[in-house]
């Protein structure tokens, strides 16, 4: 309990808002990347409290919410097939593809089934060996290590009937896509946490030069975020560019280099596309050749299709950054948790899920 009052301390929160109001002397706008921050920003009323010539922008932070249309449906694809098990963590089950989602196929008889931990996918292969089993691996660098893991486990227990489908992506591609654009408005990033656990945060140092903004590595309670905010403000009226990191006793600057070590064993890095996005370049992991047997893109013959968002759904430039869920006029009426037209409104870290729960929708568009 020490540990969460400290960084939910309300004594503490007030005087670094006020801390906040003293520096800012003109508009900026921040960007924090992890939706894990833009549900505490929403659940705690952070923006509220901030001076209103300092606007949060919510950014890509939601790995569910960037997987693209053609992985969800290559999921369902697999999930249809007889004598194979379909695996994801829960979040994944109702975020809708092209056509459908996974919790719809589960509901007509196909074998999909949520786990805690890709492990629990390999145990499921070495118990049921006349089925196959395939984990849908989503996630930033955060998850990227337990997927390798899972595969280098089925491995040693030499099996042949698990596989990943694969849809990890990295952070720092996004971050220089969105500042490459001529209109973006970000002048300081709050970067995730988890992530720099696992990556370090050497890696942002070449784009806060590069493009001149502040990045600070954050947590992800109210004062972690707070803080984060204050050094990110205090970085931009003094005009330092520079990576501070807020989350220390988590993140150093290396990184988790066993982690890293584990990576670059299993996995190659290659363009990926983002839904709502589009292709970004460096921006994606996928397995390595050395361990192909374990690709199920490759092991199943899965038809590759493209597929359109609903032209109603404003998912991609509500992760970009450009307009709040409340601009979208789907949200809160054709667009609902339990009706989502988007992934950012089903999903656990999602930026309009966060705004339906915790938000006042009286603003939202007409």
């Amino acid at each position: 309990m020490k540990y969460i009052d400290e960084y939910r301390d309300a004594r503490i929160a007030r005087m670094l808002v006020e801390k906040i109001r003293d520096v800012v002397q003109e508009p900026w706008a921040i960007m924090e990347i992890c939706g894990g921050q833009t549900h505490t920003i929403l659940k705690y009323g952070l923006e509220e409290l901030l001076p209103t010539n300092l606007t949060l922008l919510h950014g890509p932070g939601c790995p569910v919410c960037v997987t693209p249309l053609e992985s969800i449906d290559r999921a369902i694809a697999l999930a249809e097939m007889p004598d194979l098990i379909l695996t994801s963590f829960g979040d994944m089950l109702r975020v809708p593809g092209s056509k459908d989602d996974l919790q719809s196929v589960k509901a007509r008889g196909g074998d999909v089934r949520y786990v805690y931990s890709p492990l629990d996918a390999v145990a499921l292969a070495e118990r049921q060996p006349d089925k196959k089993v395939v984990f849908f691996a989503v996630g930033f660098e955060t998850t990227a290590p337990a997927n390798a893991m899972a595969v280098q486990a089925a491995r040693k227990k030499g099996l042949k009937n698990f596989f990943l489908l694969t849809s990890q992506v990295r952070v720092p591609p996004a971050m220089e896509l969105l500042l490459s654009s001529a209109d973006h408005r970000i002048d300081a990033f709050l970067a995730a946490g988890h992530v720099c656990t696992i990556m370090g945060y050497h890696e942002y140092e070449p784009i806060a030069e590069r493009h001149r903004v502040p990045i600070v590595v954050t947590g992800f309670e109210p004062i972690d975020i707070l803080q984060g905010i204050f050094t990110a403000v205090e970085a931009l009226q003094q005009q330092r560019y520079i990576i501070d990191n807020q989350y220390t006793r988590a993140v150093v600057r290396q990184g988790n280099l066993r982690a890293q070590k584990l990576l670059e064993e299993v996995f190659t890095i290659v363009d990926k596309k983002w839904r709502g996005i589009g292709v970004i370049p460096q921006s994606g992991l996928h397995l390595n050749d050395d361990y192909a047997e374990f690709d199920a893109e490759r092991a199943f013959a899965v038809v590759q299709t493209t597929a359109q968002e609903s032209s109603h759904c404003m998912a991609g430039l509500v992760l970009q950054g450009r307009v709040s869920p409340l601009q979208c006029s789907a949200f809160g009426r054709e667009c609902t948790p339990e009706h989502p037209l988007g992934a950012p409104m089903v999903s656990s870290e999602g930026a309009c899920a966060a705004y339906f729960r915790y938000g006042d929708h009286s603003e939202s568009s007409d």
